[in-house]
């Protein structure tokens, strides 16, 4: 399915409020526990694609499961197999089977686990006999992905030692180990996180962090409700940014005090005049400035999903941006820096420079275009969302739109209510 998106006629005449879906990083760890220990209830679960993928094959009886695009499914699922008993084989796409996995394996047949490789070795699918996880120490890079090392952390209460998990090197995406930490305290389990010295050669990383995890018999929690997801707030963030002063938009089931680390946009948002106040679990985003910075500089490490967002927005105020920490974006759906190099030249005749892991990009005056500019998605949710913002200042046309299942099911019927004439072609 491709659309076009035409800029917006009519101003809005009354004011808008969202109901975004749950959270996915919070609902897929919530359904790996409630697996463990079933007596767990879960409100305002995640309806996104990655998350239904999830619950599917979680219930399946059966010894073969395909997971689609859902990343994340993949890696907690390997360790989830991997924990408890039966033989299983675990695939996805064609991109998944393209996404290495070798850090988690690794760690997991350190610990006893029986994993086997199908195809190429270091990627899916994988053969999983379940249930041979004896050692009660493991170690990984903690520079690769933090999905890995949840899936160690999810899985560990339910282990007969628990599990100590020392991390070498510098951690990426800190807040999302810090959400695993939060959930599984929710429901009794004892978290202990430290750094300590470890041994190593001259010049070689020489501390290391350490979470050490208690196995837990009983929840002491049995119902948790998880927040509205933040990443999908991003894109409501760009849209407001680039509105007129006083545009005002509310989003619901949204928590001042939050466990998921994009909520750091309401921060970032500021340097394109974006306010966020809070009433009532209500998250409001009010246009407050016309003056925005002429360039920002951003470390993303803790935030990587919003580097396609914020170099959207950049593009179409002409915000010139520096971009850092978006090593993990080389594995995502697709690379996702390439990605954003390829569409942005489509806006602007820019200078966009990438690195392995950073996108630099400097604005020429936005183009007046005579046909829709085309938005490739790449099997990639994100870049259809990251996107869609800049309709109201040029028509654009996004091919293979459907992928914004993958997260956030309803996007394009919300942004039909912010007067975005939406065709099918």
């Amino acid at each position: 399915m491709d659309l076009l998106l035409e800029k917006p006629l009519n101003s809005l005449s009354k004011e808008v409020v969202f109901t975004i879906t749950g959270s996915k990083s919070e609902s897929n760890r919530l359904l790996i526990l409630k697996a463990l220990y079933p007596e767990l209830e879960i409100v305002n679960l995640s309806n996104s694609d990655d998350t239904v993928h999830m619950q599917e094959a979680l219930m399946s009886q059966k010894n073969h499961v395909d997971i689609g695009h859902a990343g994340t499914a993949m890696r907690f699922l390997t360790a989830y197999y991997a924990s408890k008993k039966g033989l299983i084989t675990i695939t996805g796409s064609q991109r998944m089977q393209q996404r290495p996995i070798a850090v988690l394996v690794d760690a997991l047949r350190s610990i006893g686990a029986k994993i086997e490789y199908l195809n190429q070795e270091g990627y899916p699918p994988l053969k999983i006999d379940g249930g041979h996880i004896n050692g009660a120490t493991v170690k990984l890079d903690a520079s690769v992905s933090s999905q890995y090392i949840t899936a160690l952390m999810l899985i560990a209460p339910s282990l007969e030692n628990g599990l100590k998990i020392e991390l070498i090197g510098k951690l990426t995406s800190r807040p999302y180990i810090q959400m695993t930490v939060r959930h599984l305290q929710s429901i009794g389990v004892t978290v202990n996180w430290s750094k300590q010295d470890v041994d190593s050669e001259k010049d070689i990383q020489t501390t290391s962090e350490v979470i050490q995890i208690k196995p837990l018999d009983t929840i002491i929690n049995r119902s948790l409700t998880v927040e509205s997801d933040w990443s999908s707030a991003g894109y409501w963030y760009s849209w407001v940014a680039l509105q007129d002063i006083g545009y005002q938009l509310t989003l619901q089931h949204y928590f001042k005090e939050s466990v998921q680390g994009d909520s750091k946009l309401s921060e970032y948002y500021e340097e394109f005049g974006v306010q966020t106040s809070f009433d009532n679990n209500q998250l409001i985003l009010t246009k407050r400035s016309e003056k925005v910075a002429q360039r920002i500089v951003i470390n993303l490490v803790n935030e990587p999903d919003q580097a396609q967002t914020i170099f959207a927005t950049c593009l179409a105020l002409g915000v010139d941006a520096h971009l850092t920490g978006l090593h993990t974006l080389r594995i995502k759906e697709t690379d996702r820096i390439a990605a954003l190099k390829d569409v942005g030249y489509r806006f602007r005749e820019s200078v966009i420079k990438t690195t392995q892991d950073t996108i630099t990009l400097t604005c020429i005056p936005l183009e007046q275009h005579a046909e829709p500019v085309v938005i490739d998605t790449f099997d990639d949710h994100r870049m259809a969302m990251a996107f869609a913002p800049v309709a109201c200042r040029t028509s654009l046309l996004i091919k293979d739109a459907g992928v914004v299942a993958k997260s956030y099911p309803q996007f394009w019927n919300d942004l039909k209510q912010v007067n975005v004439n939406i065709t099918e072609i």
